[in-house]
C-alpha cells in the first residue's frame, strides 16, 4: 500500500490554533463557550503564554462526539467522491464530512494531478466511512461485506433495490448483493436471524433450505417454510 494514502491521518496533538482551524473547516459552531481547562490536552502554548490553552467544553464535547475507534477505509479507483455521494443518497441518516485533495507532494508515487480527490469521509446512519481515491492497484471482494440490518419487507426492499442498481447480478444470494463499485452488502431482516436460531431444529433447517434459493430475502417465504 502506498504510504502517501495515509499519511495526512497520522498528526502530532494539535495546538488550539490547529484545532480552531480545523474546527472551522469542518463548520462547527460554538456558541455560548464554557471554558474547561484540560491539562495537557494542547501540549504546545499559544505563543507568549507557559501553559495549556483552555478548551470550551461544548468544543470538547463536539471533538469526543466525532471521534470514532475504527473507521472502514474504502478504497477506489477514482471513485470516492460519486460513490459517497451515491451511498449518502440513498441511506436516510447520512452526510458527506470532508474532502480532501492530492496536492503537488507525492505526485511521482501516486500519479494523481494535483487538486483531484484524495479522501472522502462521510456517515451512513452513524457509522463513519473513508473512501479513498488510491488508483487501480486493489479491488473489492465479498471477503468484506457490510450488513444492513432491516425490520420489514419493505426495509428490505427498499436497499436491495437502491444498493443493487449497476451491480453485478450474478453476485447477488442468500442476502448478499454487490453494488456498482463492487462493494458487497449484505440486506438482513433481523427475523431472519431469530428463525435461523430457532430452538426447534427442524424449523431452522427449513429456513436455511429456504434462504439458500433465494437472493433477495423473501420473509414471507422464509415464515411459510418455517412454518411447514
Amino acid at each position: 500500500m502506498n504510504c502517501h494514502a495515509i499519511l495526512f491521518i497520522i498528526k502530532p496533538i494539535y495546538s488550539i490554533e490547529e484545532l480552531s482551524a480545523l474546527l472551522k473547516a469542518t463548520r462547527h459552531s460554538f456558541n455560548p463557550p464554557v471554558t474547561l481547562s484540560i491539562p495537557g490536552f494542547c501540549k504546545r502554548p499559544i505563543e507568549g503564554q507557559d501553559h495549556p490553552h483552555p478548551l470550551s467544553i461544548s468544543t470538547w464535547r463536539n471533538v469526543m462526539e466525532s471521534t470514532q475507534k475504527i473507521t472502514p477505509c474504502l478504497w477506489f479507483d477514482d471513485q470516492a467522491e460519486e460513490a459517497a455521494e451515491f451511498y449518502t443518497g440513498i441511506f436516510r441518516n447520512s452526510k458527506i464530512l470532508n474532502i480532501s485533495r492530492y496536492g503537488e507532494a507525492g505526485h511521482e508515487i501516486h500519479g494523481k494531478p494535483a487538486g483531484t480527490v484524495m479522501t472522502v469521509t462521510f456517515k451512513l446512519e452513524g457509522q463513519a466511512f473513508t473512501a479513498l481515491n488510491g488508483g487501480p492497484s486493489f479491488k473489492f471482494n465479498e471477503a468484506i461485506s457490510f450488513q444492513v440490518d432491516c425490520e420489514t419487507q419493505e426495509e428490505v426492499d427498499y436497499y436491495w433495490e437502491k444498493l443493487s442498481e449497476g451491480g453485478d447480478e450474478k453476485a447477488q444470494q442468500c442476502g448478499w448483493l454487490k453494488d456498482k463499485y463492487g462493494v458487497s452488502w449484505q440486506i438482513v431482516p433481523g427475523v431472519l436471524l431469530k428463525m435461523l436460531n430457532d430452538p426447534n431444529s427442524e424449523k431452522s433447517q427449513r429456513t436455511m433450505e429456504a434462504m439458500l434459493r433465494m437472493k433477495k430475502i423473501d420473509i414471507a417465504e422464509l415464515k411459510r417454510a418455517s412454518g411447514g
